[in-house]
């Protein structure tokens, strides 16, 4: 069933003396229980792309639909409701001065204790960490953290914003991992903006590849990258071929 969609999406920014269109005419759509990747590099449109969905910026065209019904232009904490963001920098996402537990738990309104021990453990987390502020944390620690509370928050989509790009190898890997654990045992959509074609071929069904805020290719992972139709996606799986060695 179709959870998420949004039809001719435009955006354009002023920049000093001109206008630059961030996303031009982007439609997409997402099903329930689909991880979706939007990849390219710098300055592709994906992030702002990302923004409109989240309700953070307003698309100067175009519209927006959850479960069939317009949301384009409401608030964020309406869209709240069902659809949360994952930001790259994760401890900027927490108030520094509160301990993690009234963090979480100011998205979890009327949600059981038993459903953040489960949340928890299926991130590999300590409860005791709940105790502490976010500067106390490791980055994949925090990261990880700011998936249970968008999860706890019950909202069914989340949004991750480049939530690899800071962290290493070895704990992209744990993330990853964490993703692959939570969709066995919950009910949820994600989208995931990336620059990585190759981490998001381990996590994601279909991918939209942009560039200068265009889709230039879309359709289902393994397929996109086993036969790549348009030069720029081309480029992009060359070079993460080349980084892999």
């Amino acid at each position: 069933m179709e959870l998420l969609k949004g039809t001719e999406l435009t955006k354009a920014y002023r920049k000093k003396d001109r206008k630059v269109t961030a996303v031009d005419r982007v439609s997409f759509s997402l099903q329930e229980k689909e991880f979706l990747a939007i990849v390219g590099e710098s300055g592709s449109g994906k992030s702002s792309l990302l923004r409109l969905i989240a309700g953070l910026d307003r698309p100067d065209a175009g519209r927006l639909y959850y479960r069939g019904e317009d949301y384009t232009g409401k608030k964020c904490g309406d869209i709240g409701r069902f659809l949360q963001m994952v930001f790259q920098d994760a401890y900027s996402s927490f108030d520094p001065k509160m301990k993690m537990l009234d963090s979480v738990r100011e998205c979890g309104a009327g949600k059981s204790e038993e459903d953040l021990r489960e949340l928890l453990k299926s991130t590999g987390l300590d409860e005791a960490l709940l105790m502490k502020r976010p500067g106390e944390l490791s980055g994949g620690q925090c990261q990880r953290m700011s998936i249970v509370r968008a999860l706890y928050s019950g909202a069914q989509i989340l949004l991750c914003d480049e939530i690899t790009s800071a962290l290493d190898v070895s704990t992209q890997a744990q993330i990853v991992h964490v993703f692959q654990q939570l969709r066995e045992e919950r009910i949820f959509s994600a989208i995931f903006v990336s620059h990585d074609i190759a981490l998001m071929g381990e996590l994601c069904e279909r991918i939209m590849v942009m560039k200068d805020g265009v889709c230039v290719e879309e359709g289902m992972m393994q397929e996109v990258i086993a036969h790549p139709t348009h030069d720029y996606t081309k480029l992009l799986i060359e070079n993460a071929r080349k980084q892999s060695f």
